[in-house]
């Protein structure tokens, strides 16, 4: 695979700003975005990458794409997360669609035809990992 998956995750904060709000219920609640620096730097690099693999057949930069978006994902589709992971999805699936515009002097691919690869390749934000209220609540058996 062409494409490399550095480290998301690391350091103190575990990859968010923490900042305080409210849940639906008006409770004082812990609210978790990704670190806009990390965003941006992972960006970055995959736009370098993709740069570099730009005459790569689409299938093959779509997958290697899907797997990062879903490592990335993995790591921080947390409750009330999700704004920062669809405009992390919005940025990559650009970067792709300038990548492909500038392949070669024929017709321009369509904004149509980009956005049908991304519900091909890439996945819809969701929230992955519940609240800990509810990933900790465990019952046994006894």
């Amino acid at each position: 695979m062409p494409y490399s998956r550095s480290s998301l995750g690391g350091g103190g904060g575990g990859g968010f700003t923490h900042i305080s709000g409210k849940n639906r219920l008006g409770r004082l609640t812990v609210r978790r975005k990704t670190i806009r620096k990390r965003m941006r730097a992972k960006l970055r690099e995959i736009k370098q990458q993709l740069r570099e693999h730009m005459h790569d057949p689409v299938r093959q930069t779509g997958q290697s794409l899907k797997s990062i978006v879903q490592g990335h994902f993995n790591y921080y589709a947390v409750p009330g997360n999700l704004d920062s992971l669809g405009a992390f999805r919005d940025r990559l699936l650009g970067h792709w669609g300038h990548t492909l515009r500038r392949r070669s002097q024929q017709r321009p691919i369509s904004w149509e035809r980009i956005l049908a690869l991304a519900k091909r390749w890439l996945p819809q934000p969701r929230v992955l990992h519940p609240y800990p209220a509810v990933r900790f609540a465990a019952s046994h058996p006894r």
